[in-house]
């Protein structure tokens, strides 16, 4: 994956939304006018992972900042259940909902659906939860750098027994 600026989003309810993923490099920056900054590195020197696009689920290996804040990162290490590929930051989940979708929720309050590719293109659902520009922040950083959605527990299942088969 190269450096890219994305098209910026449009999203609905806080505006234009910018997304800057350089996965090489292990560095992502999500801004714009009705959200604070979030920035994601990468840190340490071992070889990203090619299917994570900033590179890395371990959280010793990953910092946060929002508005300049750093915030402590939790990405859990994602093997053969959707909530195995969950992220937690502060207050707020990040969890896997369908194959292309994730849930961000804050307190439990379910915020929004997030839909991202991978590659730093990013789309939001709000629902009912009453989201803030902080939440948006978190939910487009975390789409952005872990991507969405997750395969069935069956089909993740197989595939680890298949990865076993000589």
């Amino acid at each position: 994956m190269e450096a890219y600026a994305y098209p910026p989003a449009e999203d609905p309810l806080f505006g234009t939304v910018t997304v800057e993923l350089d996965h090489g490099a292990g560095t992502l920056v999500v801004d714009g006018d009705g959200v604070p900054r979030v920035e994601v590195r990468r840190v340490g020197d071992a070889a990203a992972e090619s299917h994570v696009p900033i590179g890395t689920r371990d959280p010793e290996r990953l910092v946060m900042e929002i508005a300049g804040t750093g915030v402590e990162l939790r990405p859990a290490k994602g093997f053969l259940t959707r909530r195995s590929y969950r992220v937690g930051v502060g207050e707020h989940r990040f969890v896997p909902v369908s194959l292309d979708g994730s849930r961000l929720s804050r307190g439990g309050v379910a915020l929004a659906v997030f839909v991202s590719t991978g590659d730093g293109r990013v789309t939001a659902q709000w629902q009912d939860g009453r989201p803030e520009a902080y939440d948006a922040a978190v939910g487009y950083a975390l789409a952005a750098a872990f991507g969405t959605g997750a395969e069935p527990m069956w089909k993740l299942t197989l595939d680890a027994v298949l990865e076993l088969w000589p």
